[in-house]
C-alpha cells in the first residue's frame, strides 16, 4: 500500500522523508512540486502537528496525507532544573521505546541537545547512556522530531531555537546515514533553516565517520570526546579507543581541520585523580599542538554506574593554565541541570 512502511506495516512518518522524498511521494500521487513545498513548509516552518493543520492543501490531498503520520513524538514527562536553565523531556517512540532531549534556555541562544540512538554502543564508563548499552538507532524523522519539538516549545515562550548539539543519547557517527538525513532536514532553508554553524556534532572518535565528514565536506561543527591523551588512559574511560588509537584519531582530526579549514572542539571530562593532573594536561597540550582546536573542560557529572568525582575548581583552572602554555584555548564548562540528571553524560532511560 502506498504510504506504508513495508518493514513495519505502519504509516510512513512524514518526518522520515527528505524534501526530495516528499516531492517524489506526492508526485506519485499526481501532485506537483508546489504542493510538496506547501507540505514541507507546513511541517517545518509552521510546525503543523497533523496533516489537516497544513494550510493551502486541496481537500483530497489533505485526506490522502491523513493516512500518514507526521512523526511527532509524544511527551511522556518533563522536568525543569532548579535554576530554570534546562528542561529535560522524555519523548516516546512508536515502538514503545523512549529517548531524552534537553532544552537549554539562554537568552538569545536557546539550544536543544538531541539524541541519535536509544542507548549507545560506545560504553564510556562515566556516561549514563553508555551504561544502558545499545538498543537501536533512531530514524531520521525521530532525530528531526526532537528539533521540531524544541522549536515548538520555544515559540510558545516567544523565543526561537538557535543551536543544536548532538550530544544526547547515542553516538551520531554510529548512526551516520540517519543523522545526516535529519540534519539536512533541519538545515533546509525552506523550513527550520538552522544554519550549520549553529549545529555541533559530538563523537567519541569514530574515525571512519570523521573521515567521511571530511570527504563529504559536511558543514556542521565537530566536537571530539578525548578524556585521555594516551591510548592507555583513554581506553580505561572510552572503550572505542582500543579500536581507534590516538594516532589514527589525531590523523583524522588534523586532516579535517586542514581540509575544511575548521576548528575542532575537544571534550575532556575532568575526573578527580584520574585525568586532571599537570602530566595529563601537558600530554594533551603536546597531542593537540599546532592544531586549530578548542578544549572544553567538563567537570564530571554524577551517574549511578560510576563512582568517580568531579575535579574541583582550583585543579580545573590549573589544568586550563597548562593548556594555555601550549597556546590552546579552553573553557571550563558550568555544570547545569545536574539536579535533574540533564547534564553532559547523564541522559538515560529505563528499558520499556
Amino acid at each position: 500500500m502506498a504510504g506504508m512502511d513495508d518493514r513495519t506495516n505502519r504509516p510512513t512518518a512524514l518526518y522520515d522523508l527528505s524534501r526530495a522524498g516528499l516531492t517524489e511521494r506526492l508526485a506519485g500521487w499526481g501532485y506537483s512540486d508546489y504542493y510538496a513545498g506547501l507540505v514541507w513548509a507546513g511541517l517545518y516552518r509552521d510546525l503543523a502537528a497533523a496533516p489537516e493543520a497544513i494550510a493551502g492543501l486541496r481537500p483530497e490531498l489533505a485526506a490522502r496525507l491523513a493516512a500518514e503520520t507526521v512523526g511527532v513524538l509524544p511527551v511522556r514527562a518533563t522536568i525543569d532544573s532548579a535554576d530554570g536553565h534546562k528542561r529535560k523531556v522524555l519523548l516516546g517512540l512508536a515502538d514503545g521505546a523512549a529517548i531524552e532531549t534537553v532544552l537549554m534556555y539562554f537568552r538569545g541562544r536557546a539550544t536543544v541537545c538531541i539524541s541519535t540512538q536509544v542507548g549507545c554502543a560506545m560504553g564510556c564508563v562515566f556516561c549514563a547512556t553508555g551504561q544502558m548499552g545499545f538498543r537501536r538507532h533512531l530514524s531520521p524523522g525521530e532525530i528531526a522530531a526532537q528539533v521540531v519539538h524544541a522549536e515548538r516549545a520555544l515559540r510558545a515562550r516567544g523565543e526561537t531555537l538557535r543551536n543544536i548539539v548532538l550530544m544526547g543519547m547515542g553516538e551520531p557517527l554510529h548512526n551516520y546515514e540517519a543523522t545526516m538525513a535529519a540534519l539536512e532536514t533541519v538545515m533546509d532553508h525552506r523550513g527550520l533553516a538552522i544554519g550549520p554553524r549553529f549545529i555541533t556534532l559530538s563523537t567519541v572518535g569514530v574515525v571512519p565517520g570523521i573521515r567521511r565528514l571530511t570527504a563529504e565536506r559536511r558543514p556542521m561543527r565537530l566536537a571530539v570526546s578525548l578524556h585521555g591523551a594516551t591510548d592507555e588512559e583513554r581506553a580505561r574511560l572510552v572503550p572505542p579507543a582500543r579500536r581507534w588509537p590516538l594516532s589514527e584519531l589525531m590523523a583524522a582530526c588534523r586532516d579535517y581541520t586542514t581540509t575544511l579549514g575548521r576548528r575542532i572542539f575537544f571534550e575532556w571530562t575532568l575526573i578527580d585523580g584520574q585525568n586532571d593532573g599537570p602530566a595529563q594536561a601537558q600530554a594533551l597540550g603536546r597531542l593537540l599542538a599546532g592544531m586549530d582546536a578548542h578544549v572544553n573542560l567538563i567537570p564530571l557529572n554524577p551517574t549511578l554506574g560510576y563512582d568517580g568525582r568531579p575535579t574541583a575548581g582550583p585543579a580545573a583552572r590549573a589544568f586550563q593554565a597548562v593548556l594555555a602554555g601550549y597556546g590552546l584555548p579552553s573553557t571550563v564548562r558550568q555544570r547545569r541541570g545536574i539536579d535533574v540528571a540533564a547534564g553532559c553524560g547523564q541522559l538515560a532511560v529505563e528499558r520499556s
